[in-house]
């Protein structure tokens, strides 16, 4: 298996094959990527979009968006997203905006924050679990009023 240290964002520059023909250029910023089984990966990850990951991750993970954990996976990490969906394994804090989903293959062996957590039949969580207010529960009464008004 390889490592691979990361601190920043991949590269987003074209490339070309080595027959002269442009490879497809890198998935935008709100594309899906996938970090496969078999990779090991240390650092911080920051991203946008969904992305899911079937390797070994240790470090940090931070984003707004969809975190998905494959069945494979195992993540040793400080986990901050939208929505994080385990169907592997995570050791770590997490703390979600959104949501955390435990399904039956998954695991988390750590802390969760979150207003909204499935944990499916077979599905495991050691840790506390604190249940927070989501986004929009969590703004005033005025911003909510103004919110609906747009």
């Amino acid at each position: 298996m390889s490592m691979i240290k990361r601190d920043e964002p991949l590269p987003t520059t074209p490339a070309s094959s080595g027959s002269g023909a442009p490879l497809p250029a890198p998935p935008s910023a709100s594309a899906d990527l996938l970090l496969g089984a078999g990779a090991e990966f240390e650092g911080k990850l920051r991203f946008k979009g969904t992305v899911r990951i079937d390797a070994l991750f240790k470090g940090q993970i931070i984003t707004n968006d969809v975190l998905v954990v494959g069945e494979n996976a195992r993540i040793d990490a400080e986990i901050t997203c939208g929505t994080v969906i385990v169907h592997g394994q995570v050791n770590g804090d997490v703390k979600a905006k959104s949501a955390v989903e435990v399904l039956r293959t998954g695991s988390i062996r750590g802390n969760v924050e979150t207003p909204s957590l499935r944990l499916d039949k077979g599905g495991r969580l050691d840790g506390m679990v604190k249940m927070t207010l989501g986004e929009r529960a969590a703004a005033g009464p005025e911003q909510k009023s103004a919110a609906n008004s747009k």
